[in-house]
């Protein structure tokens, strides 16, 4: 067996979207590969046959990345395979064209086109559509417009894309650009006529679109924007697909993370935030279609409903909640592991899957439930649950088993404060031989509420194939262990920095294979924010990569895309309330005690922590004479160590080894 290398991860098959077609006999997901020559990924869609038990390739243009199915035996994906239609998007007109495949074999072919920029399309019938879109009332539509009017209305654009006008908060997104004015509207579309009709009004962008089981009804969550500001808080609204007709259902404010029809019920996931903030766990609600009221379900259910188990080894996503029968499945992240959970109307909650690990995403039909899955070693292949038990289906990355050294994670939990443990692991080098020396780095998740857990991460295993003992565990405000564990809301650089110098203390102790001398740290987004904070607090590593991180949160509260609402919430006050305060949780505060060599990574695109925080730690480390170098990345985003470039990952992991070998080696 050979030693892991730093680009082998190009070599790794990613798989995200599976679902089941109506009958439950195939399955469609997407198989993300990366391509270094053209520096992008290569998606196709797969088709995995229940009944045989094979899967096999179903499109080759190396594009489509979403689909639904629109029968038994054919889907329907966006696309962009007419190179007119390519030129024309280069132009600057918006459009989506849909084409049509059978799972028997055949060329796609176009089915329709949309004039407006698609984000998810349901099936109402063979020729009907409900669609989401983006839209900017300060663009005109190009698609009534004469030939002459189109030509100049385009060259308009052309020109105006040297401008940006702000008129809202938050101004841009993470991977979305400058965002002022635009909005999500829902339409309804007639493939026939290729004509759509306008559903919502400019006054919120809608999302989270589902229908019940007749397809008489839908219900969507509108986020509302009030005079130029974005809220926090969101509503229900059903629609009546034959009248066309709107009603807003609930009215009080609240933060909805998704509303679903089981049966003739509906039932929907929500938080108050009264208790806990922005990061308060969702619980789960009946809310009459009439009144808009809602009933608590499982009042003493207490656990995180998405999956935040951290991997650098996913592309694409999946619908994290489905409705089978009775109940409406969903995911729970529970300590270092995600699962699959369902409920039903009376409030019952039943955890469907048990093994640890994490489950990506996953369809069910008729009691058979297929996922994707990160288990052990082994990084994302499609599972059949049954019965509690779980079955391997696909092989895409047993080669890197089969071929590749890689290091168990050791457990190594941690009472940090009496009556507390945390939960962590540790990460020998691959040969490891006891009486010898290692370096070492501790790595921190972001979020903070996320979790790491036993899954694979390709830059530990490459840094413990690299000689370094690597650790890693989940302080307070990380997901997994409810709403009183994660909150560190007004405390950000207490508790959770003296739970990570803890751990550190602890690994120190246990393993003395570690040169104590020669330890670094790393972490992104949260994690960089604590790297900041680290170093400015003690001298203890030799050397720091802080990634895409915050520095100042004066700056990052009315700058960053989340940064007015989050910063307000995760510090407790805002500069006009408290500036001492902001200014306290800012490690910009402490960077005159810094004197660790530190690598900040950033990303040019990255609207989330952007540029300007790596920006001003880099500067004061460099004012005080501290060794310091920053690598921006263009074109990438808050995501680079994710999705990003794959050979702007490559040079990220390169920069930030030879930074720990040139200080810890």
């Amino acid at each position: 067996m050979e030693k892991l290398k730093l680009d082998d991860f190009t070599k790794y098959t990613f798989l995200s979207g599976l679902e089941f077609n109506p009958v439950g006999s195939h399955a469609c997901f997407v198989v993300h590969k990366a391509d270094l020559e053209e520096n992008g990924y290569q998606s196709n869609l797969w088709l995995y046959d229940v009944r045989g038990g094979q899967y096999s390739q179903l499109t080759a243009f190396d594009k489509e990345k979403g689909f639904i199915w629109l029968d038994d035996e054919h889907i329907l994906f966006p696309g962009m395979r007419n190179p007119r239609d390519k030129e024309k998007a280069d132009s600057g007109q918006l459009f989506t064209v849909y084409y049509k495949i059978s799972i028997n074999g055949g060329e796609a072919r176009e089915a329709f086109r949309i004039p407006l920029a698609v984000e998810s399309i349901k099936k109402l019938d063979a020729t009907r559509f409900l669609f989401t879109a983006t839209f900017n009332p300060n663009r005109p539509s190009l698609e009534e417009m004469t030939d002459e009017d189109r030509a100049k209305e385009l060259k308009k654009r052309k020109e105006e894309k040297d401008y940006e006008v702000l008129e809202e908060i938050p101004f841009w997104s993470n991977g979305g650009g400058f965002t002022s004015q635009d909005r999500s509207r829902l339409c309804l579309f007639d493939s026939v006529t290729g004509q759509y009709e306008v559903l919502t009004d400019d006054s919120m962008s809608v999302g989270g679109l589902r229908l019940n089981g007749d397809k008489s009804k839908a219900v969507f969550i509108g986020q509302p924007c009030i005079n130029g500001k974005w809220q926090v808080e969101d509503y229900l609204y059903i629609l009546d697909v034959q009248e066309k007709s709107v009603r807003q259902l609930t009215k009080d404010k609240f933060s909805w993370s998704g509303a679903y029809f089981v049966g003739d019920e509906l039932l929907a996931r929500g938080s108050d935030m009264k208790e806990y903030g922005l990061n308060q766990d969702a619980v789960f609600y009946l809310v009459d279609l009439v009144t808009g009221e809602r009933q608590l379900l499982a009042p003493d259910f207490n656990q995180s409903t998405w999956n935040s188990v951290g991997s650098d080894c996913r592309l694409g996503g999946g619908d994290p909640t489905r409705v089978e029968g009775e109940y409406l499945y969903f995911i729970t992240t529970e300590g270092g592991s995600s699962f699959i959970n369902r409920i039903d109307i009376e409030g019952r909650v039943e955890k469907v899957s048990t093994a640890e690990g994490s489950v990506d995403c996953y369809d069910v039909r008729d009691g058979k439930i297929l996922f994707v899955g990160l288990r052990n070693f082994h990084l994302q292949e499609i599972y059949r649950l049954e019965n509690g038990r779980e079955e391997k289906l696909t092989g895409f990355n047993d080669w890197v088993v089969a071929e590749k050294k890689l290091v168990a994670l050791e457990p190594f939990d941690v009472e940090t404060v009496p009556g507390l443990t945390i939960q962590g692991w540790v990460m020998k080098p691959v040969d490891y031989e006891e009486g010898k020396k290692y370096p070492a780095i501790l790595d921190i998740h972001g979020g903070p509420k996320t979790v790491y857990g036993e899954v694979f991460f390709h830059e530990m295993q490459y840094w413990a194939n690299a000689g370094y003992f690597v650790f890693f565990c989940n302080p307070r405000g990380s997901d997994g262990r409810g709403n009183e564990f994660a909150d560190i809301r007004g405390q950000y650089g207490t508790i959770d920095y003296d739970d990570l110098m803890a751990f550190t203390d602890a690994v120190l102790a246990k393993y003395p294979g570690i040169d104590q001398e020669r330890v670094g740290v790393t972490g992104g987004s949260y994690g960089g924010f604590m790297t900041n904070w680290i170093i400015g607090h003690t001298d203890r590593f030799r050397a720091a990569a802080s990634q895409r991180s915050i520095a100042n949160w004066v700056s990052m509260g009315f700058t960053s895309d989340i940064g007015f609402y989050f910063e307000e919430d995760q510090v407790s006050t805002t500069p006009w309330q408290d500036i001492d305060k902001v200014w306290w949780h800012s490690p910009l505060k402490y960077a005159d005690k810094v004197s660790t060599p530190t690598l900040f990574i950033h990303s040019e695109e990255d609207y989330r922590c952007w540029l300007a925080e790596g920006l001003q730690m880099f500067t004061a480390l460099k004012y005080f004479g501290v060794p310091a170098r920053l690598c921006m990345f263009r074109g990438e985003t808050h995501e680079l160590s994710r999705s990003g470039k794959p050979k702007h990952r490559i040079r990220r992991l390169q920069e930030i080894t030879d930074w720990f070998d040139k200080h810890l080696k």
